[in-house]
């Protein structure tokens, strides 16, 4: 098992953590009933943060970022010595909470995405993990809500019992959303993104040697082009010259202070 702190890509704090060590944090939190914030960072989210100082801060404040993008596990490796082998996925390590939710007993909720799509997600992860209890789900709003839209969320979600939430809101608003409810729920909250829609089956995986080479970006941007397309044809070369700076010094890549204020609202 590996969880061996932070280290700075790009001024956003990464996890040097593998799948058990991440896994490990978020079933000691969920079994203790204390809040913890982790998000999954591919290239698409640090290079937000990295030209969001806000949003920068509101990433360097989560308890965990795991290197899910393979350019991401590269980074720390080349400008940290990590020694990574392999990142640490969102849709799979989804999958390794689950299965230990399910084995212990518990109850997860699931936030985000629509009602189609989180229909036939529950209905795939409870034939997948016949122990798993899903307290409840709740779709996307798709709009900012007020403070006092957050606490009413927050009191829907311990209401039921969960003792882990999914949320699948899409980068940054998922991170946005994390940040936002992590002082006012006892329980772990894991932004993983695009894990709703291959879990409900509504996006096609790439194959396995795409994901190990890192082209998991041009499996995406082949299946959603016109979306996709500024994404990564153009942050995927700007990733790579500001990684290039802070290699060799030019840009030093010191992280933006964690921030701490709240938030008066935010996307749900």
């Amino acid at each position: 098992m590996i969880d061996a702190g932070k280290q700075p890509v790009l001024g956003v704090l990464v996890d040097v953590v593998d799948y058990d060590g991440a896994t490990r944090r978020v079933l000691d939190a969920a079994r203790d009933g204390r809040p913890l914030a982790l998000t999954a960072l591919a290239v698409h989210g640090v290079m937000t943060a990295a030209r969001d100082p806000e949003l920068a801060g509101v990433l360097n404040s989560f308890d965990v970022a795991t290197p899910d993008g393979q350019p991401v596990r590269w980074a720390l490796n080349l400008l940290h010595g990590a020694g990574l082998e392999e990142r640490v996925y969102g849709p799979e390590l989804t999958l390794r909470v689950l299965e230990q939710c399910a084995s212990e007993g518990l109850p997860v909720f699931l936030y985000g995405s629509t009602p189609e799509t989180l229909s036939l997600l529950e209905r795939n992860l409870q034939a997948r993990y016949a122990g798993l209890k899903i307290a409840g789900s709740e779709p996307s709003k798709f709009r900012l809500v007020t403070e006092e839209e957050a606490d009413e969320i927050a009191d829907r979600i311990a209401a039921t019992g969960a003792r882990v939430v999914l949320v699948g809101l899409g980068c940054p608003r998922q991170e946005i959303f994390a940040y936002a409810m992590r002082p006012r729920l006892n329980m772990p909250l894991l932004a993983v993104g695009a894990a709703f829609d291959y879990h409900a089956g509504v996006l096609r995986k790439p194959p396995a040697w795409m994901q190990r080479r890192g082209l998991e970006w041009l499996w995406r941007l082949g299946m959603e082009p016109r979306r996709l397309w500024r994404r990564y044809l153009l942050l995927n070369p700007a990733y790579l010259a500001r990684l290039a700076a802070q290699r060799t010094g030019l840009r030093p890549g010191r992280p933006v202070p964690p921030r701490r204020e709240p938030l008066k609202a935010f996307p749900a």
